[in-house]
């Protein structure tokens, strides 16, 4: 925590921008987020802004991560009040990030929606909190799998060399003991809960075309957890 009144001053000033950034972002979308309308709205003269963020990629970089950190502490919200039980901690995770989605259009949009032209988010910055829910989504299956409730395919799962070695240092790197079958299948997982999210969020379903998008997210899960091999316990 900043100690200094300066250094107070400084946090809260970075605290309103990424607030302002947060509802231009809202109101006129990423491409047209501008650092002279946030300092008209902070109540500076805009020279008086570039002593906080540099350029608009700054402000976007801010609120990039901002964003990731704001889902990953959803997931981790509604995980904490969720079972022990892998299986349902899996459906919670999926639920929380289609809620974050639903409640934060313009913010899931920035992360997984269209990129915005001329922007390139910076890795050093973004990956961490930009892979905070998957990390804690493929925690969970190995959960599942070392509690022995996801079955092998029964067609094999053939992982060609070139993606061996990276698969070994996804284990590695975050302590899973997944065969390579069930990383495959967990990459897929992962696409395929942000891909039904994407539909939700974007209406590309259609006004009309569902009674109830929610049960239509229930089957999707359904469907990750059986590709995943689960086939209600074992």
């Amino acid at each position: 925590m900043p100690t200094t009144p300066r250094a107070r001053a400084r946090a809260q000033t970075m605290t309103d921008i990424v607030r302002i950034g947060r509802d231009h972002l809202a109101s006129h979308g990423a491409a047209a987020l501008s650092l002279r309308a946030v300092a008209r709205d902070l109540g500076v003269v805009s020279s008086a802004v570039y002593r906080y963020v540099s350029s608009r990629d700054e402000l976007l970089t801010l609120l990039v991560v901002d964003g990731y950190t704001d889902l990953g502490d959803a997931v981790d919200a509604a995980l904490d009040a969720a079972p022990a039980d892998p299986i349902e901690r899996i459906r919670v995770l999926g639920r929380a990030v289609r809620e974050w989605a639903l409640s934060e259009p313009a913010r899931y949009g920035l992360l997984f929606g269209t990129p915005v032209p001329g922007y390139q988010a910076p890795a050093e910055q973004t990956v961490a909190p930009g892979i905070r829910v998957v990390v804690t989504l493929m925690g969970l299956i190995d959960a599942a799998y070392r509690q022995g409730v996801l079955a092998e395919p029964t067609r094999p799962v053939t992982v060609p060399e070139s993606l061996a070695g990276n698969f070994a240092g996804i284990r590695a790197e975050f302590g899973l003991d997944l065969p390579d079958w069930l990383i495959a299948r967990g990459i897929t997982a992962w696409s395929s809960l942000f891909g039904a999210v994407n539909f939700d969020v974007f209406d590309m379903y259609g006004a009309d075309t569902f009674a109830d998008r929610a049960e239509v997210y229930e089957l999707h899960l359904d469907a990750i957890l059986d590709l995943l091999g689960y086939r209600g316990g074992v």
